[in-house]
């Protein structure tokens, strides 16, 4: 019966080298590369014969020229691959170790040499311990082990020990283990298969955990992230074995393990702060750019408003930041945007969604200098010129106005009379019959002289004295009136109530 070698190679091929076997044995060499690999494994298990292994065997050899030939396959020095227990029994048996032709002893399975993980700002690999390997059930059932041993040189185990500590307990020299969908297509990012468990020398590590959900019917996301294995090994030359649960349901990982150095968000922003700031002549240059005008558009932008204010803490920015692949001049904070891809990676732009990988990033000179020299402004437009204005008088204006919740009204001068004659203080007296100082008595006989038509009054009298001469001539008219009606109330006009006359 075939052994497992054989199962490793045909998973190894390509599509074209699939379709050159299939062809080859005169089967059909059409549909996807699950289909080919599938048709191709039933294959070598239906039709195990010496001319189907030969013609593996020179698709494997053409494929993997440094591990050609049957004894050449070793292992990278150190390095212990994956053992995978053996596939589906058949039906006279489990399937043997040894090569039923040669007589010879299983051999391990090749490294998934293909894959090849997304590089991670916050990890700077220093070995590679362990290439991506796949990870291959045993049997049909739903929950499955998986083994791999290393070994770590003295100089390996001296790097981790001499490192200092990104906090107490924490190496900054640590061994991860990190885990991905087996594709051969660009690079992986970390991805766990479903009931993950990795147990390092008997001992379970800790594997993060679901971000909690806040949204209902949204089902919680786990981060993927490398998982740092260095508290459980065995800091010498000893063998470490991990062993790996995973559940099977029909999807295919691969696992590697590193030697890395870790940075701090502190360490990241010193690197951007050196390597990536664009000078502010190429920003006005980028500015320019978006107002110049356009003679097929029917809409002239003159300017381009800019908030001071960080999208992602709502405070002011201290470090401008942008990737270079967004399209617009909106900045964020540089040191809120690092800390919080540390805590929670999602390298996501937060003014328009779209990825913002570290290396991408660059900090903004123009704005940086924009900054030191305004400290009250939250807001700014730039000009068609390359040019910027604080926007500091409209936004002050808005804000009293919303404080005070006060409409505008045009003031009133009491001073100035009114159609009537009188102005609005001296109406209510005027209704009363008194006659205001220095103007005429209205509804009053008087006790002077007229001349001329004009009514003369009688300065010699008193307050009380004018009162009563003065009431009584007036209220002679309409005395019937007064008695039956109430006297009329002072301060018919809204604003009499708090308002001195000016005389």
């Amino acid at each position: 019966m075939p052994t497992l070698w054989f199962f490793n190679m045909v998973k190894s091929f390509r599509v074209s080298d699939l379709q050159t076997l299939l062809a080859s044995m005169g089967r059909s060499k059409s549909g996807l590369k699950q289909d080919l690999v599938g048709r191709a494994l039933r294959l070598v298990q239906t039709e195990y014969s010496p001319e189907l292994l030969k013609h593996v065997r020179q698709l494997y050899e053409t494929r993997f020229p440094k591990a050609s030939g049957w004894l050449a396959a070793r292992r990278p020095e150190g390095v212990t691959a994956v053992s995978y227990p053996t596939l589906s029994s058949s039906p006279r048996g489990a399937m043997q170790g040894t090569d039923y032709l040669n007589g010879m002893p299983k051999l391990p399975a090749p490294p998934a040499a293909e894959v090849k993980l997304v590089p991670l700002p916050f990890y700077h690999n220093l070995e590679t311990l362990l290439p991506p390997t796949e990870l291959i059930a045993q049997n049909s059932e739903k929950l499955q082990d998986s083994q791999c041993v290393f070994e770590l040189t003295q100089s390996q185990v001296d790097q981790i020990r001499n490192s200092s500590e990104l906090r107490p307990g924490v190496k900054s020299v640590q061994v991860v283990l990190r885990i991905c969908y087996t594709d051969s297509i660009g690079v992986q990012e970390d991805q766990y298969p479903p009931n993950i468990a990795v147990k390092v020398n008997q001992s379970y590590c800790h594997v993060p955990g679901y971000y909690p959900s806040n949204k209902p019917g949204v089902e919680p996301r786990r981060p993927c992230r490398p998982i740092n294995i260095t508290p459980w090994l065995h800091l010498s030359t000893a063998t470490n074995r991990v062993t790996i649960t995973w559940g099977n349901f029909g999807k295919r990982y691969s696992v590697a393990v590193y030697l890395v150095r870790v940075f701090t968000s502190a360490e990241l922003f010193n690197q951007l702060k050196h390597c990536s700031v664009e000078s502010a002549e190429r920003c006005r240059e980028r500015i320019q750019d978006k107002l110049r005008f356009d003679p097929e558009s029917e809409i002239a932008t003159t300017g381009l408003r800019v908030s001071l204010i960080c999208p992602l803490v709502k405070m002011r920015l201290g470090v401008p930041c942008r990737a270079l692949t967004c399209a617009h001049l909106q900045c964020f904070d540089a040191v809120f945007f690092l800390q919080m891809n540390e805590k929670k990676p999602t390298w996501t732009c937060p003014v328009c969604d779209k990825p913002a990988p570290y290396e991408l990033l660059t900090i903004d000179g123009l704005l940086s200098e924009i900054l030191k020299e305004t400290e009250d402004v939250e807001e700014i437009e730039y000009l068609t010129d390359g040019s910027w204005r604080p926007i500091r008088d409209e936004k002050d204006k808005e804000r009293e106005r919303e404080r005070s919740h006060t409409p505008d009204y045009p003031l009133v001068d009491i001073c100035v009379p009114e159609a009537n004659g009188h102005s609005p203080a001296h109406s209510s007296t005027s209704q009363t019959g008194k006659s205001a100082p220095g103007g005429p008595a209205v509804g009053s006989a008087g006790t002077g002289s007229t001349s001329g038509g004009g009514a003369v009054v009688d300065l010699t009298l008193d307050d009380s004295s004018d009162e009563e001469g003065g009431g009584g001539a007036g209220d002679s008219e309409d005395t019937e009136d007064s008695q039956d009606s109430p006297p009329p109330k002072r301060g018919r006009y809204d604003y009499d109530k708090d308002l001195v006359t000016a005389y």
